[in-house]
């Protein structure tokens, strides 16, 4: 109920979505078994961390990191806020767990989607679009009904429906090597990777 009431909460929805989720992060462990960018990825377990965010910090302006360092920055997030996968018993799976909690402030950089929590419940639509996140839809169908009629209206005929759009249309999110892209351009990278940024309005 309380990742229902509070979707910004990281710590109640990564614990409703551990206890939930086997099925689904299964699949996409096998997806990036499946991938040759996502096999590396669970070789290696790469993990974004305070060096990660200050890697970014000294990238160029306009680039994927930079933009991504002044997201945090400006909203005083760091990498070390994101909790702990606690109930997960395989590790692997545990780890895919983490990387998806992990690149979720990429993701918002990538499509643009602001961290109300109009444009929280858009990027959780959209990654459930990707990932088959059982918590993921229980937000985007639950939550709305907090917010006032006008904010549900726009998620249900402008939101949702771009997130449906900008989820098939992207590459898999599960299986891009952000670190390494640190120092592209984020308008190239969203070009490289098919990302379809949110309505404006969103904001």
């Amino acid at each position: 109920m309380g990742a229902l009431v509070f979707p910004e909460r990281a710590d109640l929805v990564g614990a409703v979505g551990e206890t939930t989720g086997g099925f689904y992060l299964r699949r996409v462990r096998d997806r990036m078994r499946s991938d040759p960018v996502g096999r590396s990825i669970l070789d290696r377990a790469p993990r974004i961390t305070d060096a990660t965010l200050e890697r970014a910090w000294g990238e160029p302006p306009g680039t994927f990191g930079r933009e991504w360092a002044e997201f945090m920055g400006t909203r005083r997030f760091n990498p070390r806020d994101r909790p702990p996968v606690r109930f997960v018993d395989d590790p692997e799976l545990a780890y895919v767990a983490t990387r998806q909690r992990e690149v979720h402030d990429l993701w918002h950089v990538l499509f643009a989607c602001p961290t109300t929590v109009q444009g929280e419940l858009a990027l959780k639509a959209l990654e459930f679009v990707q990932t088959g996140s059982p918590m993921n839809l229980l937000s985007a169908a639950m939550a709305p009904a907090r917010l006032p009629a006008t904010q549900r209206r726009q998620l249900r005929r402008l939101y949702y429906p771009w997130a449906w759009r900008a989820g098939n249309r992207a590459a898999d999110l599960m299986c891009l090597d952000y670190e390494a892209e640190l120092g592209t351009d984020l308008e190239e990278l969203r070009m490289k990777w098919r990302i379809s940024p949110a309505p404006a309005a969103a904001e």
